[in-house]
């Protein structure tokens, strides 16, 4: 009965060390860098804003660079959909373009097609 008793908890604990291990691997957090194109204040709080989303732990866009370090985990959010999240507010990023009914409703000075680089603040 004891070598039963025994086996039971070994498999047990077996069970739960293996969905621990699994659960940390699930929930690991990766950092990617994106272009994304815009040319202001308002566009940068217009882009990080739209990356408020579950799975993502940090984004910050820089104004001059144009590159947006995202951390984020990948079980839980996608770069494509991290990518469609920043489309859908107006901005092209280096993999997809956004709608030119959203960026037509851009203000213009965060127009970066037709004004690249006009605001550096």
């Amino acid at each position: 009965m004891n070598n039963i008793k025994n086996h039971i908890i070994l498999v047990f604990l077996s069970f739960c060390f293996v969905s621990v291990q699994a659960q940390t691997q699930t929930n690991k957090v990766v950092t990617d860098t994106l272009t994304v194109l815009g040319n202001c204040g308002m566009c940068k709080s217009r882009i990080e804003a739209a990356l408020d989303a579950k799975g993502i732990k940090a984004a910050e866009w820089d104004i001059q660079t144009k590159l947006l370090v995202v951390s984020y985990v990948p079980s839980k959010i996608s770069l494509e959909q991290i990518n469609q999240l920043i489309i859908s507010v107006g901005h092209d990023t280096n993999s997809k373009k956004a709608e030119d009914g959203v960026y037509s409703t851009l203000p213009g000075c965060c127009r970066f097609r037709e004004n690249p680089n006009t605001h550096t603040d």
